[in-house]
């Protein structure tokens, strides 16, 4: 069966913001077409656009290590001993799979977990319904598995739409993994860019008048630039992960596209407030392949923004005469973005 896929792209204008630090807090950068960009990881985009997915489908799942620790406090909150309750947290992990998870001090497991966050109530019962187990074998240096496996690995391997659309990863479970049916590039600027440092300074409000200096200060980095954004989704891939279901996959397909054109990662968004949506977005199906548009922007010479002598049609917000045009979505070729 030939798979279909829907093929998003969009430019971004972003002002003065820093979306996407690196380990020492600069905008993140690349070098393409000999220039240096900046640079928006696809995982920040994409857990945004996640959250935006879930919310508009009221199902939430949870990527986290802190599974036995959620056990252990529900479990807290229902008068159990703080020993036991640890315990049976750590059993949820022990009991999962043939082999178990690991965990490591503090109660996290070894890795990430992402599952439904209605199945924490579900793993609390089970724990509830085999207290007597737990019990015996509190103390024990060796105590197995004592939590039912098959149960334990059913509610964790089990998904919601976002997992069915992003996927998910666990090795340690067989029949765990989810191949992700939508797929993010990383969002790099059109033309070279570079961080650009802020000194700033916080007054200290109770100084006197006689007094001189601040409070605090510090320096700061940000970016500026427009954005070439891309995400491709596997429509094949995704109704066969979500066992078929049309309407569901409809559901998602349509709030995925919604989120990735009006999303915006939230790093320092209370000092920048860069709260832009795309100025052109191009949206394709296709039936062969993915098509990435990003070589158009590869020299920064043949950014179209840079080098058309006529600016692209802005659709956002609309024009008078456009009343039919969504907002920021273009439905064709433009004159800014390549067919």
């Amino acid at each position: 069966m030939t798979a279909l896929y829907l093929d998003l792209s969009a430019l971004q204008s972003v002002p003065a913001a820093n979306l996407n630090r690196d380990d020492l807090g600069s905008p993140k950068t690349v070098r393409y077409g000999h220039t240096s960009r900046i640079r928006v990881s696809s995982q920040s985009w994409k857990r945004v656009i996640r959250h935006g997915v879930e919310q508009d489908l009221g199902e939430k799942a949870a990527r986290t290590r802190l599974v036995p620790v959620k056990v252990r406090k529900a479990l807290e909150q229902q008068g159990w001993p703080a020993d036991l309750a640890e315990f049976a947290g750590t059993q949820v992990a022990a009991s999962a799979g043939k082999k178990g998870i690991g965990t490591e001090q503090g109660g996290h497991t070894s890795v990430l977990l992402f599952l439904p966050e209605s199945g924490l109530e579900e793993l609390v019962a089970v724990c509830v319904e085999h207290r007597e187990g737990l019990e015996q074998n509190l103390g024990k240096k060796k105590p197995g598995q004592i939590l039912p496996v098959q149960r334990i690995e059913e509610i964790l391997k089990r998904r919601t739409a976002s997992i069915s659309l992003l996927g998910r990863m666990l090795a340690e479970l067989p029949g765990a993994n989810v191949d992700g049916a939508a797929q993010v590039a990383h969002a790099f600027t059109t033309h070279a860019a570079e961080p650009q440092r802020d000194y700033f300074t916080a007054v200290d409000d109770w100084l006197g008048d006689a007094d001189t200096g601040s409070g605090h200060l510090d320096t700061s980095e940000f970016s500026a630039g427009v954005f070439y954004r891309y995400a491709t989704v596997n429509i094949t891939d995704l109704l066969a992960n979500l066992d078929g279901d049309d309407k569901a996959a409809r559901t998602v397909l349509g709030s995925f596209a919604e989120h990735f054109l009006l999303s915006l990662p939230q790093a320092k968004k209370n000092s920048t407030a860069p709260h832009t949506v795309p100025d052109l977005a191009y949206l394709a199906v296709r039936a062969q392949r993915p098509l990435s548009l990003a070589a158009a922007f590869e020299h920064r010479s043949r950014t179209a923004m840079a080098a058309s002598p006529v600016p692209p049609a802005r659709l956002w917000p609309p024009t008078p005469t456009s009343s039919t045009a969504s907002p920021a979505t273009a439905t064709g070729p433009s004159t800014a973005m390549p067919p």
